[in-house]
């Protein structure tokens, strides 16, 4: 005891009776899914979506155990609807609810000995073993009698006959056991049981339901600057709303606009991140803050509030949502500076301190110093800037470098916002390491960047995407599959041309229900980095205005539209869940199925750029029967082929597609 003093651990408790009727409760749960980190954060659905909830359910000696699965939408009254729990066998029970609204649910088990069941066992093994069971049938009329106080009528009068016909001497002894043990008295009982001495699961399980949006979507970034029609001007929201048709034809349902607001001049970076910007040079979107405001401001060369609402108003009719950029850092020209200086960590000699990446530097950028002294008037503040877009009409954030603020400001903050929002899409672009990753999405990030842009051979792709559905991970872990930002030009994209743009616009669409491109760059295939392994884009909008040819011939905007069509007739492409890889005995391929019960797909990948590649695949998983032919659809050339068995032949040349999406037939 002495050392469990002096390690500061406290002295164990020794088990206690508790209140009045504990020591009485025989049933145990344990080993409940889903439940992450022992309750302490929530599982992520949308609406339609079920919550499929299993758990070891069992008590001492021989007794029937019964067990419900409670739940209830968190804003509803207290009372709890039920879910059956059907027992799997070795202790294991599943239930399942679906989640109908958009908002928080809360679940939790119930489990007891039922009497009646147990009765039932007993009796079965006596009348088995040639007893007589003149007594057990007193007992069994008992409960049923009992039951009937807790049913409502007709039911309670049937249950009270029940009860009478098994004690009568003129009903034949045969009858009363039959009739002890039908189906129909089971299924009564069952409806109204005696939970004496019930056990509940001490913790109340958390679901947070999104809206669709969450789960399926496809996002494509813009910068609104780069938008004029013509070179040499900068762009406005105008400018954006005559670029929503192009971006709808392509099959976008989300416009992701970097910041849209006032541009700092002290430290502006010039082109090709240059320490200083030249004469006009715009500086970096992300150097946020002028004399011309900051968070709640636009950029006066964009246009007007009004100008932003009705772009707003504009993509809502093309059926696009518009995404807006949260970068919690300020240029040093932000009024926070001036108005909070507390709010900004100052460096030995009083300057602020500026954001730093060793060896990058960012003198244009001061981060929030989110352990001052104020830090709630700080988060305050961040809150109402969230709430004053969504006043604007915004519902989908993408957050900027979310892992260098606080865990607690983001469970706090999205908490907030969800509570009076529920709708809210919070994006996390958090290219980090993987703990603090899934960490960020279990504090209530919607959705979360990924490492697909570096995951891309074979082994790679599956190991990873593994992880990603096929473990406790997908349950709060929404993986959103961008293969280029702003900041992400791969080596795989720079060395491999056209056909590693393709490869990687098909990986990403069809292995995730959510990905996104940075464009026009990734249509246009712009492919020449800054310098040799660098993954810095040479001239890199960042940093200057751009001027798109978004007609060009060689653009890839045909098969991203005909891909987006292929994800919205698809229901197997909106989900995550139903990813399962398959053997081909070439390592250049990748071969994948997603699947719902009425819908298969196939997808197969060439990942050499360069050459063209062939082998068999095997599809012996899918259950195929190997004696009956099967016609399968190429979904991206509308071609078919008659296949037999699970084992085929497949051959793909990069310069054409390096891909097949194919629908497989289902039903038989």
């Amino acid at each position: 005891m002495a050392v469990r003093t002096q390690l500061g651990m406290p002295p164990r408790k020794k088990p206690g009776l508790g209140k009045e009727g504990e020591g009485r409760i025989r049933a145990a749960i344990e080993g409940v899914t889903p439940q992450i980190d022992g309750g302490r954060f929530p599982i992520k659905r949308v609406v339609g979506e079920t919550v499929v909830v299993e758990a070891d359910i069992f008590t001492d000696g021989q007794d029937a155990i019964s067990a419900a699965l409670l739940y209830c939408k968190e804003d509803d009254p207290p009372s709890l609807a039920e879910a059956p729990l059907e027992h799997l066998g070795q202790d294991r029970w599943r239930g399942a609810f679906t989640v109908t609204q958009v908002g928080r649910y809360r679940y939790t088990l119930m489990a007891w000995v039922d009497p009646f069941q147990s009765w039932c066992q007993s009796l079965v093994k006596k009348v088995e073993a040639a007893q007589d069971v003149s007594m057990e049938l007193q007992e069994g009329a008992r409960l049923l009698r009992e039951a009937s106080e807790r049913a409502p009528q007709p039911l309670a009068g049937t249950l009270k006959g029940w009860g009478d016909a098994l004690v009568l001497a003129e009903v034949p002894y045969s009858d009363r056991i039959q009739l002890a043990l039908s189906p129909e008295v089971a299924s009564v009982m069952d409806r109204y049981p005696q939970r004496l001495f019930a056990y509940t699961y001490p913790q109340e399980l958390l679901v947070v339901v999104d809206r669709e949006r969450a789960r399926f979507s496809a996002w494509y970034e813009m910068f609104p600057r780069s938008c004029a029609p013509e070179p040499g001007r900068q762009g406005t929201f105008a400018d954006c709303e005559a670029r929503l048709p192009y971006i709808a034809a392509m099959g976008f349902d989300v416009l992701y606009l970097p910041p849209i607001h006032p541009i700092g001049h002290t430290h502006r970076k010039g082109r090709n991140n240059a320490p200083q910007a030249g004469d006009g040079e715009p500086g970096s979107p992300w150097a946020i803050g002028s004399e011309e405001g900051g968070y709640q401001s636009i950029h006066p060369q964009l246009g007007t509030l009004e100008d932003f609402r009705r772009l707003l108003a504009k993509a809502q009719e093309w059926s696009i949502e518009v995404a807006l950029d949260l970068a919690f850092h300020c240029s040093p020209d932000h009024p926070y500076v001036r108005e909070h200086p507390e709010w900004f960590r100052r460096r030995r000699d009083g300057s602020v301190q500026y954001a730093e990446n060793p060896p990058k530097k960012y003198e244009d950028i001061y981060p929030l110093d989110f352990e001052t002294p104020g830090w709630r008037e700080l988060w305050e503040e961040l809150k109402r800037v969230v709430l004053f877009w969504i006043e604007q009409g915004i519902r989908i954030f993408r957050v900027d470098n979310p892992h260098t603020k606080p865990f607690r400001f983001w469970e706090w903050l999205i908490a907030q916002i969800k509570e009076a929002y529920p709708d809210v899409i919070f994006l996390s672009e958090a290219f980090t390491r993987p703990k603090v990753m899934y960490r960020l999405a279990k504090l209530g990030f919607t959705q979360s960047y990924t490492y697909f842009a570096w995951r891309n051979n074979k082994g790679e792709l599956t190991q990873y995407f593994t992880e990603l559905t096929h473990t406790e991970r997908r349950e709060y872990f929404r993986g959103n599959l961008w293969p280029n930002t702003p900041d992400i030009l791969t080596e795989y994209l720079h060395s491999g041309g056209r056909p590693a743009y393709m490869a990687r616009l098909i990986l990403a669409a069809t292995l995730g229900a959510s990905y996104g491109i940075y464009g026009p760059a990734f249509e246009l295939c712009q492919e020449q980095p800054k310098e040799p392994g660098s993954e810095e884009y040479l001239d890199s909008e960042k940093y200057e205005i751009k001027h798109w040819d978004i007609g060009r011939p060689d653009s890839l905007a045909g098969l991203i539209a005909r891909v987006n069509q292929i994800r919205r007739e698809n229901p197997a492409l909106q989900r995550d869940w139903g990813l399962r890889f398959h053997p081909v005995d070439n390592n250049q391929l990748f071969c994948y199925t997603k699947s719902t019960p009425d819908n298969v797909i196939l997808v197969v990948v060439n990942l050499d750029s360069r050459y063209t590649q062939s082998g068999w695949v095997d599809l012996e998983a899918l259950g195929l029967d190997p004696h009956q032919p099967y016609q399968v659809h190429d979904l991206i050339n509308d071609a078919r082929y008659l296949w037999h068995g699970p084992r085929n032949y497949v051959e793909l040349n990069p310069q054409g597609v390096p891909a097949h999406i194919f629908r497989l037939p289902t039903g038989g």
